[in-house]
């Protein structure tokens, strides 16, 4: 009995083992791509005050200066837009920003109209890891999947690992393989409550737009506002015919008589001039990990209520928490570092993960060598092409551009990783990551002078020199040991003379 039980036992884990590796073999890729551009999509704030540090900058705007900038832009519209928002400074990115559908405008402290917001590189970041660059619905149904997928892999490596608990604190060092299976599975049982969050929370992000498609087409006649609208509110019925300008001055008055403990954040006008046009203030609450909650206004500036994300049932307050819980946007500053820290583990559990399935392979006798240095490929030619876009959008390439850049370097890095090997690989996409960083280092400097040295962009250009020098730390190690494992010519033997 007891023999039968353990070969049950065996089997299960041979199961789980080999679940585990067909998914990640299959979806490791992408998922290894959106755990680093998701980690870094924790900063995209950061990164879009790095990319314009002259942009003005304050902690606060009066209501009547907003509403000025606001009207302002709203005036130059070429044809109506059917948005007009209020972007209000925060904590992490101490700016007001005017956007329309078409356009988006700085705003200066007292009203006036400040600069074209652009951020091309951190706009591609964002749409890599939110739709991999696809379109959109079917982007985030793809990232949505790759979500699942990642608990997937979770779970099947737990069941792969029946002695969780005992080899909790197993590592066994300078064992070859034997290093690298324990720095996976270590890593990955510590840190699988965050893991397990973030990849369900993606997962509900991305598939979210499926889901009510669905719903909507069983029982909402198609309706995929009706689906939103008990967790969101619905939109009043649109009005025909022209109108005055709305009040957006008084909202936000009233906003700070009423609401003072609330830090106001978006003011979003819909349909602006037109005679049905209304006015939502999203606002945040301390200390909850909701991303905020609507409260609504008529074009006269009169409240109408608000939504109750931040009051109403469970469902809506959970639901209004699980973009913040995703990209870390609660706790400032210590949570985004976080973040870093266990995104980076998630890449060092992906890489290692297939790192362990190619060494498997050579010890059973049926090596891949080519899709061993491919997976090299994807695992630093990823940063390296994160990089290289960078510079080049300091440069003024932007949107499909970048996407090219991006998509085809990759292509072309992972297919040179597969015919030089896995070691001569790394090596070569290490050192173009650091070539590419400090290309886009000196750009930005040159480019912006005494404001890349600002508030807005020294702690990014300070991180990306430290991240320069570890690279070039890596990258000589990594030549040092091409040079040692070379194999040696044979020695030429001197004859005698006859």
């Amino acid at each position: 009995m007891a023999e039968a039980k353990v070969k049950g036992s065996a089997v299960r884990v041979a199961r789980a083992l080999e679940v585990h590796s067909l998914i990640a073999v299959i979806f490791g890729g992408l998922i290894y791509i959106l755990a680093i551009t998701g980690t870094l999509s924790v900063f995209n704030h950061e990164f879009q005050r790095w990319e314009q540090p002259d942009a003005p900058e304050m902690a606060a705007i009066a209501p009547e200066a907003a509403e000025r900038a606001a009207l302002a832009v709203f005036a130059s519209e070429a044809t109506p837009t059917t948005h007009l928002y209020i972007n209000f400074p925060q904590d992490d990115l101490p700016r007001t920003v005017i956007t329309t559908d078409t356009q988006a405008f700085f705003a200066a402290p007292d009203g006036s109209i400040a600069g074209r917001e652009n951020f091309p590189w951190t706009q591609f970041l964002l749409d890599l890891h939110y739709y991999l660059h696809l379109p959109q619905t079917m982007g985030l149904t793809v990232v949505g999947a790759l979500g699942a997928m990642l608990i997937a892999l979770s779970f099947s490596g737990l069941l792969a690992h029946p002695r969780i608990f005992r080899d909790a604190f197993t590592f066994r060092r300078s064992a070859g393989r034997l290093t690298m299976i324990d720095l996976h599975n270590r890593l990955g049982v510590w840190t699988l409550p965050f893991h397990f969050s973030n990849a369900l929370t993606g997962a509900i992000l991305g598939l979210a737009s499926v889901l009510a498609l669905a719903i909507a087409a069983a029982g909402f006649d198609n309706d995929t506002e009706a689906v939103f609208a008990p967790v969101f509110g619905s939109e009043p019925e649109a009005a025909a015919g022209r109108a005055g300008s709305a009040d957006l001055a008084g909202p936000l008055a009233y906003m700070a008589r009423e609401y003072p403990e609330l830090d106001v954040t978006y003011l979003i006008l819909h349909d602006p001039g037109t005679a049905g046009q209304h006015i939502n203030i999203i606002a945040e609450h301390p200390d909850r990990l909701i991303f905020g909650d609507y409260y609504n206004f008529n074009a006269a500036g009169e409240f109408q209520g608000n939504v109750g994300i931040s009051d109403g049932t469970v469902g809506q307050q959970i639901t209004g928490a699980v973009y913040n819980v995703h990209f870390g946007n609660w706790g400032g500053v210590p949570v985004k570092l976080a973040y870093l820290l266990f995104g980076l583990i998630l890449c060092v559990i992906v890489s290692s993960g297939l790192a362990i399935y190619f060494a498997r392979r050579e010890a059973r006798g049926t090596p891949a060598p080519r899709l061993a240095g491919a997976w090299q490929g994807v695992v630093w030619g990823t940063p390296a092409l994160l990089a290289t876009t960078m510079a080049a959008a300091l440069t003024g390439l932007e949107g499909v551009g970048l996407v090219g850049l991006f998509w085809g370097g990759l292509a072309v890095l992972v297919a040179a990783c597969a015919r030089a090997g896995a070691q001569n690989g790394r090596c070569v996409a290490t050192g173009i990551t650091a070539a590419a960083l400090l290309m886009a280092l000196a750009i930005h400097a040159a480019r912006f002078g005494v404001a890349a040295i600002s508030q807005a962009g020294l702690a990014l250009s300070l991180a990306g020199m430290v991240l320069l020098a570890i690279l070039a730390i890596m990258a000589v190690r990594q030549l040092k040991a091409i040079r040692i494992s070379a194999p040696k010519p044979a020695s030429m033997e001197v004859l005698p003379a006859e």
